[in-house]
């Protein structure tokens, strides 16, 4: 079965010009603490990044990394290019983020995503960007932005400190109802919505650019200060702060879940429940595995991996979303707990989780990592390097 440890989220960052996607994105770069970030940067500039090195501004389809800039157009044939480019084992990304063209048709970019070959990969959700101040106006002339607000699986109001508080909540009111609605300014949303980061760990060595960014006050980014503004965003004191619009829900169990209950929940599963992560132990339904859950939106997938020996076994969920009701969902999980879970299940207990396992792929020979990975003059040429 697949490792979902290899598998790389890449999540479709998408929204008209001016909604502020590129300014979420170098905020993703800077907060990601340590996390390698990958980016497909608008017209398809393609670069491997890691994050804490290169967290300055990105132009609209141009990436600086030192001395070198990477600029390039390529049309969808190639996405499956760059993403297994981004993909080997080399790379070490936790995460790829494609920031979309502003007048991108992001149905079309899902489609192209959903249907990769590439087994290192799993759908990371599609973030539209919406620009608070600019949606009336915006609408008028593209009508087309509902729908792609109506097919996202997040949606990010920014720029909503230039709108009044009634303003605010009329523009949430006419929002399709199936997505989770996170509110942001200057698209400081929390990358915890996007991405696990990895932990902060015990550095030695030369000081590194984590370093200076584990020293700064909570909030606080290189180059800012809170200065004569002491209440502007991420500013300590401030109220806004960058959790705030979303819940998060952990549910833990020492007693199988039941395989059924728990599909009739997913398959119900409220609006706005943007995240679902964890593992669960199915039990005598499946004594051998447990299950890694990855659902973001509609999108679902389950992967079985072997129990370790001596593994305590016990399920361990997170959820998060925006707009709802924390207790209720706690419940309902509750309410997937076996009952006798001691008990043999019936034969086909486990066809709904099944469903949502990929078919294996192939085994395929480890990829070295030597001269080979180093990038050839004539296909930095063809990828753009100028």
């Amino acid at each position: 079965m697949n490792n979902p440890g290899r598998q790389i989220p890449v999540i479709v960052l998408a929204g008209f010009l001016g909604s502020g996607k590129t300014t979420l994105l170098n905020h993703l770069l800077r907060a990601s603490r340590g996390t390698r970030i990958g980016a497909i940067v608008n017209d398809f500039g393609s670069i491997e990044i890691d994050a804490m090195t290169v967290a300055g501004r990105l132009g609209d389809s141009t990436v600086s990394l030192g001395g070198g800039c990477l600029c390039c157009a390529v049309d969808s044939s190639e996405l499956d290019r760059y993403l297994d480019k981004l993909t080997r084992p080399a790379a070490r990304l936790d995460v790829i983020v494609i920031e979309a063209s502003g007048l991108a048709e992001p149905q079309e970019l899902l489609k192209m995503l959903l249907a990769s070959e590439n087994p290192r990969i799993v759908y990371g959700g599609l973030v539209e960007v919406v620009d608070a101040a600019e949606y009336e106006a915006t609408r008028e002339h593209h009508p087309e932005i509902e729908r792609h607000v109506a097919i996202a699986d997040l949606v990010v109001l920014n720029k909503t400190d230039r709108v009044d508080a009634g303003d605010l909540a009329r523009l949430r009111a006419s929002l399709p109802e199936a997505a989770a609605v996170v509110e942001s300014a200057y698209g400081r949303v929390d990358p915890e919505l996007f991405f696990d980061r990895r932990p902060v760990t015990e550095r030695v060595g030369q000081l590194a650019f984590d370093d200076l960014l584990d020293d700064l006050p909570d909030g606080e980014e290189p180059g800012h200060s809170c200065g004569h503004d002491p209440h502007g965003p991420g500013c300590p004191g401030h109220g806004g702060h960058l959790h705030a619009g979303y819940t998060s829900v952990a549910f833990t169990s020492q007693v199988p879940l039941d395989p059924r209950r728990l599909m009739a929940f997913l398959d119900t599963r409220p609006e706005g429940l943007y995240r679902l992560k964890g593992f669960i132990d199915f039990g005598a339904a499946d004594p051998r595995n447990r299950y890694s859950l990855h659902a973001v939106g509609r999108f679902l997938r389950f992967y079985p991996e072997p129990w370790a020996p001596g593994q305590e076994r016990r399920t361990d969920l997170v959820l998060i979303g925006a707009g709802i009701d924390a207790p209720a969902l706690d419940q309902h999980l509750a309410g997937c707990v076996s009952d006798d879970p001691g008990a043999v299940p019936a034969e086909h207990a486990m066809w709904g989780v099944l469903r949502y396992v990929p078919e294996p792929e192939p085994e395929a020979e480890a990829e070295p990592e030597s001269e080979s990975d180093i990038e050839d003059p004539e296909e930095s040429e063809e990828a753009g390097v100028r």
